[in-house]
């Protein structure tokens, strides 16, 4: 019997990024008709596989191949369009045009006069939906679809192109349990007509009720390919984690004081959409992780202590004083919380202003008197700022646009801690600074809750929560676990891809 190419491969694949290694020798292969999951933490090399997998880049070395051929030239995308597709997390459906306008953007068949056949248009889209199942109006304006219609119209787009090979990137991130449950069915019927998938998720009991194979990345390299049957949990979870599955880690400080007052509550907190009914405290001195996936709530749970979002229902208190009023950052800042955002870039600093006015402007009634600027008076503690966080600059003038990004993250902790806050707020602290500069924020935070400073860190690095006292674990917006200090990363991470060991 003759046993049929796959679908895809792609073999010895190594890119880098300047001094970063985004894949090193890595491999994927394919078979035609299956769900392939690819899995993985952050950084572990999948968003750069599948950019080659669909043409978007071309590898240092390696080879891609679809149906045993060689990839076409990265410049023929018609011809890369008929061998695979991506449905990415986010939509790239145009919400001002109709479902019909966006399945033929660019392909529109022309009447007399070469005037586009806005009839023909319509019919052409009505019977593509038809063939695939895909219950939508053709008329509607793409930006009325809720995800899961965005979702079905991008993937029959894809398939009207002659694709039978579709990457879904987290294609659940979005959906309600129900959503899910469609979008699974769809899938199955898909593949019974002969389309195959790689779907990428952080939702490991996904991968156990969808896909046929499991392909494994950790650290730009491929890991481990096995039948998904074949693959215990525990297992799975081993290879995404490496040898620190083994290992147990826990803060470095002493135990906490007995007795110490809670100076950060939250009670029976809402928000549609993100989290629901989530209830905890941090004591003065105690540093808690949020833990989960990017759709967890875990983000914006912690927005909503700071005051970017409101939360539905619930309370949020900051050491034991009238909450303050939601949604209002400024409320926050008075009440205590002192704040690094997720985005350093977007909503950490002001790129065009000096490191003393950016590291000064939750304090300005220390500055002078109302209204005024006395400038020696920012610059001295602009100047404290810089020697307490070890900031590489030759003085507090250097606008922050010019400072690495480690500095520059270490100017918005300065900023976070200019208030003496009674409860410090960070999401994903770390990201993109290099070792050393991790090293040292991540001191600077121990040092924080240990002059009795209560801690809030919302992150899915492992790194970022090892100094934790416990870690609060979010899925799906609930909290499903709380793991005390000295948790084991292969224990943490199921926990926060919704699995359970035990099973």
């Amino acid at each position: 019997m003759v046993t049929a190419p796959p679908v895809a491969e792609a073999a010895g694949i190594t890119k880098r990024f300047g001094s970063t290694v985004a894949l090193s020798d890595a491999r994927i292969t394919i078979a035609p008709g299956q769900t392939h999951a690819l899995v993985g933490r952050n950084g572990a090399g999948k968003s750069t596989l599948v950019s080659v997998l669909t043409g978007l880049q071309a590898p240092d070395t390696g080879t891609v191949t679809f149906a045993g051929e060689p990839a076409p030239r990265l410049a023929d995308r018609d011809a890369w369009r008929q061998r695979v597709a991506c449905v990415y997390q986010k939509s790239t459906i145009i919400p001002e045009l109709t479902v019909a306008e966006n399945l033929f953007l660019n392909r529109h068949d022309r009447g007399r006069g070469g005037l586009i056949s806005w009839r023909t248009l319509r019919r052409k889209a009505e019977e593509l939906l038809r063939t695939w199942s895909v219950d939508v109006d053709v008329r509607t304006a793409a930006g009325e679809l809720d995800v899961e219609q965005r979702q079905f119209v991008e993937i029959a787009r894809a398939l009207s192109f002659g694709a039978r090979f579709i990457v879904l990137d987290e294609p659940t991130a979005q959906l309600d349990a129900a959503a899910i449950n469609r979008l699974f069915d769809r899938i199955k019927d898909l593949q019974e007509q002969g389309v195959t998938f790689l779907f990428i998720s952080h939702h490991l009991q996904e991968i156990y009720e969808i896909c046929d194979t499991v392909t494994v990345f950790r650290d730009a390299r491929h890991i481990l390919t096995a039948p998904v049957t074949d693959l215990p949990r525990s297992e799975l979870v081993a290879a995404m984690t490496g040898d620190a599955a083994a290992e147990s880690t826990g803060r470095r400080r002493g135990a906490l004081e007995t007795g110490v007052p809670e100076v950060l509550k939250v009670v029976g907190a809402s928000l549609d959409g993100a989290y629901d009914d989530v209830s905890f405290a941090v004591r003065g001195g105690e540093i808690v992780g949020l833990a989960g996936a990017a759709s967890s709530g875990r983000t914006e749970l912690a927005e909503t202590v700071v005051g970017l979002r409101a939360a539905g229902s619930g309370t949020v208190e900051i050491a034991g004083a009238r909450p303050p009023r939601p949604g209002s950052v400024p409320a926050a800042l008075r009440a205590g919380v002192g704040f690094v955002p997720q985005d350093r870039h977007h909503q950490g600093y002001v790129p065009g202003m000096s490191i003393a006015d950016n590291g000064t402007l939750t304090i300005p009634e220390r500055l002078g008197p109302p209204g005024f600027i006395d400038r020696r008076r920012r610059d001295r503690l602009a100047e404290d700022m810089i020697e307490n966080l070890a900031i590489k600059t030759p003085g507090p003038e250097l606008e922050v646009a010019g400072l690495s990004g480690g500095n520059q993250q270490k100017v918005v902790m300065a900023r976070a801690l200019a208030s003496d806050p009674k409860v410090l707020v960070l999401i994903n602290p770390t990201a993109g600074v290099d070792v050393r500069s991790k090293e040292f924020l991540l001191g600077k935070v121990e040092e924080t809750a240990e002059s009795g400073t209560g801690v809030l860190i919302a992150s899915d690095e492992l790194d970022d929560l090892r100094m934790c006292d416990r870690v609060l674990v979010m899925f799906q917006g609930r909290v499903v676990a709380e793991k005390p200090s000295g948790w084991h990363d292969h224990e943490l991470v199921a926990a926060m891809e919704g699995v359970d060991l035990d099973v």
